[in-house]
């Protein structure tokens, strides 16, 4: 039983994984009751089991897999996560449940696939269980079918699709098994149940037998409608109603419902196979078909007929077929031909369905003129041809030719097509049959019901009946007005007995009820915006009663999109806007009114109406005027007393006081009531009859602006003008001119239909009346002043004589401004108000371009031109190019569908022949006029390319595309241009023609535009290459864009794209950046003349800030339109609304139209807290869907309707996006002025742009992320916080958009979740951003990794949630997706994490696959970065930093919950990555470990004293890291006691202890290390440590780095814990490294990061400054000569050269740095005698070759200091040396020698000491040997001329006295007697105080020194290297406070030095020399004393010690210091 007791305590994951059956059994259990138990289905739990639960359900032993597969199924029931394992959970099931003798077993697998399907992943199980179906095994097959159908008999039909089973069903009932054939009865009999007889045919082949035997079966299913009995998470609502049914009792309440719900969806037709028949045609058929024998044509169609009996035609082109069936149809003689050929057409429509419908319009006319034919069988056929026919396409494309037939005069013909109407009709739904549809239809059916022939008349009425049925009589009443009684009763019980397709209850619930269309029958097309049309219909309908006459029934115009979009003209620009706020009333009954108007007029009143007496009469009106002024609104009756006015005598009215009362009271009327479009129509007529009286007109002119003040101008002018015109009264049409524009005037132009006017205009012009023709000419003016000079174009056909006087009146106008308009102002919002008038003449120019009349042209660009315009031959091409010039010019303006004519003229743009190209420019400059504003569309496709043509060699080619792209922005606006990256990828190509055109072209348009789109950064770099083109014009072009582009993008952004420059170039360009600031114009303001037209009189002051912040905005999606503001309905009705919405204005005086200035958002107390209660209690559905259904929507509608304005709720929830584009603009306008309300209601807010996302229309989509980025902004300005509730139910939508396939939305939604973390913390949108990459959508995925980057980048690792190893790993797995972009973006994010964190990232992301793992290296190889520290946006994530103390730290203390034995890897490959970035050489690819580069930058700053800079340095960290240490403690507790219970074999041990070592925590740290000193110490255990090397020493640097840049900067760590901790490391590594076989499994990379940590500690000078911080540098001292000594000299050389190389390049590291690793480099060169043959040359050859290839000797030269140069020639001589000619052979390793000056200066040095005479000691160094060099050279006296030279020289004076003494030594002899004569007796003393002090240092140590000019005394004179002191003390940041201690500084031979100081150095230096000695023999790093200060090594490292009173400090310790040592 041991065994049992150890898995017992194995936690229950480990358990079910076990490999003891009994252990997982028991795991399985346990896991079973722990899945019951949890209550929240989110909760982390789950998610360990994710990838277990396989392994239940496929368990090898059988006990155990019956209780996984109850855990199985307990998981998936309840777990969250569980959809993520339908795959290979159901697939486990299939093959490894289903074959399982236990019907337990099956019965349990056969549940879990059931319940995968109610967690909705019925798509995965279905597709499992299908694949099931082709597996070997019978059991799994009936195990398989089985599950399908129960999961249909419980699902249904909706959830699991039928196609798929239908089609393998024949296949199963082939099977050799029984038992699989009977299960696929049964299958078949459920599927039967539930559609029918949609079955047969898919069946009808299978064994006649089974045939039979299913039919019997199905003969015994119940005929009741199956129900679905069990139901999706996703359908909790209908399971309540089903159980409360259940409760009920079967379905008494809501039956009907449910019949409607399950309708059998499946088609029969969809379930069939297509076949193809026009291959099977007879050969001969078409020949056959024209034969004369009409038994020939009979056979043709009985094959015809034969074949279209298959139930589903392939599609084809079936043209042909048709063509002759028509012809038959329509002219053969024979009638029995005639009806077969219909046959074979109905045949046709029914297979081809929908595919047949391009072909209904050609036989639809001949068939309807067939019908002529009396015979019964023959309309037959033809009755069901076209019904067949009617079911392909739909009523709308039939209805021209169906009432082209309807005046027919053969009574057959009208009497079928109006029962055809009839049937047709039945086939629709209210949706279908608008208003537009019905009211020619109900006019030509009126007719009919009149018609002589019974038969007509019936067919009449039963249309109408249908009619009736289908869109209520609210639709269709208004069109029966002139119906009599009789007729219309007759109607009404036609209607009654109509049977309709989609079964209607009764007449009056048609526009409640929406039907539902079934499958196949496509006539319905069912919109939620059905009901409401039909609603709108019938009110709409009400006056067209009294406009029938006049042609302007009011139809629908449509202006542009972005006008109703945004312009101030939303007005009646299209009928659509404003009707939908309109009231309106419906057309009421004269009884109605005279019962409305008598409750409010005095019965006298309305008694005398109509008195005989025109007395009376007129007192009647004096009494209806007082009672209408005493009135209030709301209880006005408008319609009634306006029907009582024109109730007879009406408008006929003889006396003219009466008329002008009557007139007036109209006004009255317009003006104080609710008044409708339906009243006006009453009065209009009169009014405009009476226009022109003398005595009366003015009173009609005034009642007529009172109702264009009620009803908008745009519709009152348009009833107006065409009622004068329909009538002759020339006065009235001249008058109702003049009155017109005058009204345009008050009114302003906003929303007027140009186009409408100019036809009565015309008619005005041709006019015999002169007064008619001045007053149009007058009007024209006034429009002028709006529409500007286009206007001209609509009459430039005129007769010159008037078109000159016209052009006389726009001349008048000319100059002239628009003036303000006064009325209709404020219920129009400030639009027509407060904009530029600039912009709306352009707005309405752009319209009456739009509103030309156009050709269309497609059909002329045939096939043939087009073959044409791309022949070989180029006289042809330009023929053809000639047609299309011939064909632009006739048409003149034309339709933007011009077929294959834009891919034709882009070829010829880069035609071989320039003629053509220039030819090929001239037609589309002709095109883009011609086309207007839509040649937008073919910019991408046409414009572009003309652009590439500016890179033209020839001038006139250019000037000609320049030509053309001016004419084009023109109609276009630039927005199109700019967008997207086709213009950065032209700038980008390298020609200079192009790139001079171009940018000339931008920096001409650029100043003019007021906003462009982002994508005009895209264009940044390429400018910039620009600045510095070879091309000087290029140059002068960009430097003149460059203001241009700064003034749209900023100076920021723009300094911002120099980052990815070269240093120099970035200087440069920086530089004209800051000279283009000051010349950066300003961006065009909007138009001036705005300021002094604000608001005119009734408009709200409330309006006016918002416009002006409006403005401020200018429109990201709109160019050259106005601004956003207006897009507030310029022309939404206005009184109107003020009913609707609160009815707080009830004051007379007030005018109604205020009320759209009241707030858009009300705030409710706790509206929000009290939503998001409801949300949490389910009262309410979470917002969680993936496409919105209704009754989110409803809902959201619902919350809305308490606290957003009524008018608002309407625009947002409106069919028509135009309406949102209104209400987002409207929002955008109020954003600022009521920041409270957004807040109040923000959680709706998101939810309502949420459902935005979903839209297609892609400018509501721009719109809303316009709103979302100032939405964004505004929370951050506010310091809003976003709730849990508002992010989960808004940022997963957002994130969806991030896979939007245009670049544009794609960056705008990057730039709103960069702004979404100003508001809530990154760390929570990480997650939200992580669910985003597992998309399908691959762009989805790459950006949302490209996200996760950014934000690690930005706030560091503790944003990676739920860890940061979870959410890297997961990053991981996408580094081997399938799509490149994916996997890119992917090793991007995992490189920025390294970027920020360093080494740790491997040990984080775990194994990754070999593959996954190299492109990763490469990729961090390439990206070359240096690791930065992570820049903290501190204030944004403050709530979350906190934690970020140690994350660097906490990363290592994870503990043994992750397997250790990877870590070495790991680190490892860590330091093969980086060795690879030292080996790449690149400039800036020095890896100076990121804790150092800040403050190295710092001490290169000459300027600064590091001194003041450090505390800030420490300060920025400080910000986040509030109390280090107190975080991890709960951690260490739980980890340090005895490791050996946790961990069985010591490896496991070691990694534990040493991932403890980089703690963040101090003490886990110390005892630690204490450990693993102790098994250092023991020699029987050290060798535990073996393998381990690396390991322990990356993880004690990075504990140094710790304390370097986190514990020392912490003012509350006591600071003699550091110096424990130092001491603990320094005293390990020591240990470490006196165990020589331990010490050389240090590898390069490894011992390089090693010394760069030492050496950066030495050079610490907060390390200096604590108590005992002396004592910690000299063991550093001691521990690096260990180091030196002990590591393999291979590793420790090639690292020493690494890191000289990279301090050396990187510009921030200090020169002490580099001096110290040098210093390193000699200790090792004097070691070299004894290690040399030890050492792999090879590789040390190739390190010295790559540092000569990137520091070549010029460059060596160029540096500050002869040092390095020195170094390297001491260490190759060396080398030499020892090797002798043999170093050439160790060349090996180096590919290209040519590269360095290596192999060189090896063969001169070999040549120098092959001449040589005598060798050198073995000692000696690089001096002697220099000179030895120089004596086989030359003369003595020129090497003593030369060393002379040396001394006296300023910069060489050690070195020249270091050679001298070398000199001396060597030739004793010899005489420097003559050089010293001629010199001063300064210099003579100063040479030989020199000697003497070198001498006895070089005595005192026994050695000889390494550098010769490192150790001659000071006696130069101290001035010098005070002075240099000073400066190396000013860049330590040193303090030089006590100059005046020191002697004063004198020039260097001024005068003698002062012996004070030049004995002090002298005892200073001997001093040194005997320290040097105690220290345990170990001669470290030699210094001369100005190096002492400046290098850091040594025990007087840190003080400054030239001041005498230190010196005397000095002395005193160096005296302890010896005493100590005796």
């Amino acid at each position: 039983m041991g065994d049992d007791s150890e898995w017992m305590k194995l936690p229950i994951d480990q358990k079910c994984e076990h490999k003891l059956w009994k252990a997982r059994l028991n795991g399985y259990e346990e896991a079973l009751k722990l899945f019951q138990k949890i209550d929240d289905e989110k909760s982390p739990e789950w998610s360990k089991y994710l990838g277990l639960i396989k392994k239940f359900v496929t368990d090898s032993n059988a006990v155990a897999q019956l209780k996984g597969l109850e855990a199985a199924l307990a998981y998936v029931e309840n777990a969250h996560v569980a959809g993520k394992t339908t795959g290979e959970v159901a697939s486990g099931v299939v093959n490894k449940v289903f074959n399982q003798p236990k019907a337990r077993a099956k019965e349990l697998g056969l549940d879990i696939c059931l319940m995968y399907i109610e967690i909705e992943k019925g798509e995965a199980i279905q597709e499992e269980l299908l694949k099931g179906l082709d597996n070997k095994n019978p059991k799994i097959i009936v195990a398989c079918i089985e599950t399908l159908r129960r999961a249909l008999s419980e699902f249904g039909s909706k959830i699991i699709s039928l196609k798929p089973i239908i089609k393998v069903l024949p296949k199963l009932f082939e099977s050799r098994e029984k038992a699989v054939r009977d299960e696929a009865k049964l299958l078949a009999v459920e599927i039967y149940r539930w559609i029918r007889d949609a079955l047969r045919p898919p069946l009808q082949n299978i064994n006649s037998v089974q045939l039979k035997e299913l039919e019997e079966e199905w003969i015994k299913v119940s005929s009741a409608v199956p129900r679905q009995t069990r139901f999706l998470r996703s359908q909790q609502e209908l399971k309540a109603k089903f159980e409360q049914q259940q409760a009920v009792g079967g379905d008494a309440d809501g039956g009907g419902d449910d019949e409607e719900e399950t309708v059998p969806q499946v088609d029969a037709y969809e379930l069939l196979e297509a076949v193809e028949i026009l291959s099977k045609l007879p050969k001969d058929f078409y020949e056959k078909i024209e034969a004369k024998k009409w038994q020939e044509r009979k056979e043709a169609l009985e094959a015809v007929e034969l074949l279209v009996k298959n139930p589903k035609l392939e599609s084809g082109d079936y043209a042909d077929l048709v063509k002759v069936l028509k012809k038959v149809v329509g002219k053969d003689t024979n009638v029995m031909l005639v009806a077969l050929a219909a046959k074979c057409l109905a045949g046709l429509a029914t297979g081809l369905r929908k595919k047949f419908g391009q072909y209904a319009g050609h036989v639809v006319p001949t068939i309807l003129e067939k019908f002529k034919e009396k015979k019964p069988q023959v309309v037959q056929a033809l009755q069901e041809a076209i019904d067949a026919i009617f079911l392909t396409t739909t009523l709308q494309n039939l209805s021209e030719d169906i009432l082209a037939v309807m005046d027919n005069k053969n009574p057959t013909i009208k009497q079928q097509t109006s029962l055809f109407i009839a049937r047709s009709f039945r086939h629709c739904t209210p949706s279908t049959l608008p208003k537009s549809l019905l009211k020619p239809f109900c006019a030509a059916l009126l007719k009919h019901i009149n018609d002589s022939a019974p038969e007509v008349r019936d067919a009449g009425f039963e249309a109408l009946g249908t009619a009736l049925k289908v869109a209520g009589e609210k639709a269709v009443n208004p069109f029966l007005a002139d119906v009599d009684k009789l007729k219309l009763d007759r109607i009404k019980e036609c209607a009654e007995k109509v049977e309709l397709v989609y079964g209607k209850k009764t007449g009056g619930a048609a526009e409640k009820r929406e039907g539902k269309p079934v499958a196949g029958k496509t006539a319905a097309l069912p919109g939620p915006g059905a009901d409401k049309e039909t609603k709108d219909a019938a009110t709409k309908a009400g006056p067209l009663k009294k406009a029938s006459a006049v042609k302007s029934g009011v139809p629908p115009k449509k202006g542009k999109p972005a006008t109703a979009a945004g312009a101030g003209g939303a007005g009646a620009k299209g009928k659509k806007g404003p009707e939908t706020k309109e009231i309106f009333e419906s057309e009421l009954s004269m009884e109605v009114c005279e019962e409305k108007a008598a409750a409010v007029l005095p019965a006298s009143c309305i008694q005398q109406l109509d008195s005989g007496n025109w007395k009376e009469r007129l007192a009647c009106m004096e009494e209806f005027q007082k009672a209408v002024e005493l009135m209030e609104r709301s209880e006005m009756p408008c319609q009634a007393l306006v029907r009582m006015l024109a109730k007879k005598p009406g408008w006929k009215e003889t006396n003219f006081q009466v008329m002008q009362m009557k007139l007036h009271i109209v006004a009255l009327i317009a003006q104080k009531g609710n008044f409708s479009k339906t009243s006006a129509q009453v009065v209009l007529d009169g009014l405009v009859d009476k226009v022109g009286d003398v005595k009366c007109g003015s009173n009609a002119k005034e009642a007529m602006t009172a109702i264009a003040e009620a009803c908008q101008l745009p519709w009152t002018a348009e009833q107006v003008v065409a009622m004068a015109f329909s009538q002759k009264n020339p006065k009235n049409q001249s008058e109702t001119l003049n009155w017109l524009s005058n009204a345009i005037k008050e009114f302003g132009f906003s929303g007027l239909n140009v186009k409408a006017f100019i036809s009565n205009v015309k008619t005005a012009l041709a006019a015999t009346n002169p007064a008619v023709r001045t007053s149009a000419i007058t009007l024209l003016g006034v429009m002028y002043l709006y529409v500007g000079p286009p206007l001209r174009m609509f009459f430039e056909d005129e007769k010159p004589a008037l078109l000159s006087q016209i052009d006389a009146e726009f001349e008048k106008m000319q100059g002239q401004t628009a003036p303000t308009p006064t009325r209709g102002i404020s219920r129009h919002s400030a639009g027509g108000g407060d904009d530029g008038e600039e912009e709306e003449q352009e707005e309405v120019g752009n319209d009456v371009v739009d509103l030309l009349p156009r050709t269309d042209i497609g059909d002329k660009i045939t096939a043939e031109l087009v073959s044409k315009i791309g022949d070989k031959n180029w006289k042809i091409r330009k023929e053809g190019l000639d047609e299309v010039t011939s064909i632009l010019n006739e048409a003149k303006f034309i339709h933007p569908n011009i077929g294959e004519l834009p891919a034709a003229l882009k070829n010829r743009l880069n035609d071989s022949n320039k003629i053509l190209v220039q030819q090929t420019l001239s037609i589309l400059q002709q095109l883009a006029t011609a086309m207007g504003p839509n040649i937008k569309q073919h910019v991408k496709n046409l414009g572009i390319p003309v652009i590439t043509v500016l890179g033209d060699s020839k001038n006139n080619v250019r000037a000609a595309a320049l030509a053309t792209v001016n004419a084009w922005a023109e109609q276009t606006g630039m927005k199109e241009w700019l967008e997207g990256e086709d213009l950065s990828e032209e700038l980008k190509k390298e020609n200079p023609f192009l790139r001079q055109e171009l940018l000339g072209w931008l920096a001409e348009k650029l100043p003019t535009l007021r906003s462009v789109p982002s994508d005009l950064l895209l264009c940044v770099p390429h400018l910039y290459s620009c600045l510095e083109d070879r091309n000087g014009d290029v140059r002068k072009k960009a430097q003149d864009a460059l203001p241009f582009f700064m003034m749209h993008l900023g100076f920021e952004k723009m300094a911002k794209a120099t980052g990815k420059l070269k240093p120099t170039s970035k200087d440069q360009v920086l530089a004209m950046l800051e000279k283009a600031k000051a010349n950066m114009p300003a961006k065009p303001a909007p138009p001036a003349k705005s300021s002094s037209r604000v608001v005119g009189g009734t408009a709200p002051a409330k309006f006016q800030p918002g416009s002006a912040f409006a403005d401020d905005l200018g429109s990201n999606t709109m160019e050259s339109k106005p601004d956003p503001k207006k897009a507030k309905a310029g022309g939404l009705s206005s009184k109107t609304k003020g009913v609707q919405g609160k009815k707080v204005l009830s004051k007379p005086n007030l005018k109604e139209d205020d009320d759209k200035s009241g707030p858009i958002f009300i705030i409710v107390p706790n509206g929000k807290e009290q939503r998001m209660k409801e949300e949490k209690g389910l009262k309410v559905l979470k917002w969680n869907f993936t496409t919105p259904r209704d009754e989110y929507i409803e809902q959201l509608k619902t919350q809305m309707s308490t606290c957003v304005a009524k008018w608002l709720q309407d625009e947002m929830f409106h069919a028509d996006f135009q309406h949102h584009n209104k209400a987002l603009a409207v929002m955008i306008e109020h954003l600022e002025s009521e920041k409270d309300g957004v807040i109040s209601c923000l959680d709706l807010i998101l939810k309502w742009l949420t459902l935005r996302f979903f839209d297609t229309n892609t400018s509501v989509l721009m719109k809303t992320l316009e709103y979302l980025k100032l939405l964004f902004n505004m929370l951050s300005q506010e310091e809003y916080h976003l709730t849990e509730n508002e992010a989960s139910s808004f940022i997963p939508y957002l994130i969806l958009k991030v896979g939007e396939p245009k670049d544009v939305i794609r960056k705008d939604v990057r730039a709103i979740l960069n702004r979404m973390c100003l508001i809530y913390p990154a760390s929570k949108m990480f997650p939200f951003i992580m669910e985003g990459t597992k998309s399908k959508n691959s762009k989805q995925r790459a950006e949302c990794l490209e996200e996760l980057g950014c934000l690690v980048e930005s706030y560091g690792m503790n944003v990676c949630q739920p860890t940061p190893g979870k959410a890297l790993k997961e990053m991981a797995t996408h580094i081997g997706d399938r799509d490149n972009t994916v996997r890119n973006a992917a090793l991007n994010t995992i490189v920025t994490v390294y970027n920020v964190h360093g080494d740790q990232v491997f040990k984080l992301i775990g194994n990754l696959s070999e593959k996954d793992m190299s492109m990763l290296e490469e990729r961090i190889k390439r990206s070359a970065k240096r690791p930065s520290v992570a820049p903290v946006r501190q204030a944004e994530e403050k709530p979350q930093r906190t934690q970020n103390i140690s994350a660097n730290a906490g990363m290592m203390r994870k503990g043994p919950a992750e397997d250790m034995s990877s870590k070495l890897k790991i680190m490892y490959r860590t330091y093969r990555i980086q060795n690879r970035n030292m080996g790449s050489h690149s400039e800036t690819t020095h890896t100076v470990p990121r804790e150092f580069q800040l403050d190295l930058d710092e001490i290169e700053n000459d300027n600064g004293t590091v001194r003041c800079e450090m505390p800030a340095l420490v300060q920025h960290k400080l910000d986040d890291i509030f109390e280090p240490v107190l975080i991890p403690e709960p951690k260490i507790r739980a980890v340090s006691p005895h490791f050996d219970d946790m961990h069985s074999n010591t490896a496991s041990t070691i990694n534990f202890v040493i991932s403890q070592v980089a703690s963040g925590d101090i003490n886990t740290s110390i005892q630690a290390l204490t450990q693993i000193d102790e098994v250092l110490k023991q020699e029987d255990k050290a060798e535990a440590m073996s393998g381990h090397i690396d390991q322990f020493l990356i993880a004690t640097f990075m504990q140094l780095r710790l304390i370097y840049n986190t514990h020392m900067a912490d003012e509350k760590l006591d600071k003699d814990e550091i110096v424990r901790l130092y001491s603990c490391i320094i005293g390990s590594m020591i240990t470490l490294f006196q165990i020589e076989s331990l010490a050389r499994e240090a590898s390069t990379g490894v011992l390089k990061d090693l010394m760069h940590g030492l050496i950066t500690l030495m050079l610490d000078s907060r390390v200096e400054d604590l108590e005992e911080g002396e004592q910690v540098i000299r063991s550093v001292n001691l521990l690096v000569v260990k180091v030196l000594e002990k590591s393999d000299q291979t590793n420790i050389l090639s690292a020493l050269l690494v890191l000289l190389q990279d301090s050396l390049l990187a510009t921030a590291s200090s020169p002490k740095f580099s001096e110290l690793v040098m210093k390193c480099l000699w200790r090792m060169v004097r070691l070299l005698p004894e290690t040399i043959n030890s050492i792999n040359l090879d590789r040390i050859l190739l390190d010295i070759h790559i540092f000569m290839k990137v520091f070549p000797k010029e460059k060596l030269k160029q540096c500050k200091s002869d040092f390095p140069i020195r170094t390297l020639k001491t260490l190759l001589h060396t080398l030499c040396k020892l090797k002798g000619p043999k170093i050439l052979d160790h060349l090996t390793m180096i590919d290209n020698k040519n590269e360095s000056e290596l192999e060189a200066h090896l063969c001169r040095v070999m040549k120098h000491s092959m001449d040589q005479s005598g060798k050198a000691d073995k000692d000696t160094e690089k001096g002697a040997s220099r000179i030895e060099e120089k004596a086989s050279k030359a003369k003595v006296n020129d090497i003593l001329a030369e060393i002379f030279k040396k001394i006296g020289s300023k910069e060489n004076t050690k070195e020249g006295l270091a050679e001298l003494y070398e000199y001396k030594k060597k030739y004793s002899d010899a005489d420097i007697e003559p050089f010293l004569k001629n010199s001063s007796q300064f210099f003579q003393s100063y040479v030989e105080r020199g000697l003497r002090l070198i001498e006895t240092e070089r005595e005192g140590k026994g050695r000889i020194a390494p550098s010769t000019g490192n150790t001659n005394g000071e006696e130069v004179g101290p001035s010098v290297y005070l002075e240099r002191l000073k400066i190396l003390r000013q860049r330590c940041g040193l303090d030089n406070a006590k100059q005046e201690d020191r002697p004063p500084l004198t020039s260097l031979l001024s005068k003698p030095t002062l012996p004070t100081v030049a004995s002090s150095t002298d005892m200073l230096h001997s001093k040194l020399s005997q320290l040097r000695e105690s220290r345990e023999q170990y001669q470290h790093l030699d210094l001369d004393c100005n190096q002492t200060h400046s290098s850091g090594i040594g025990t007087t490292l840190a003080s400054p010690s030239s001041a005498a009173a230190n010196i005397d400090d000095l002395k005193k310790r160096l005296e302890r210091i010896k005493s100590s040592r005796k």
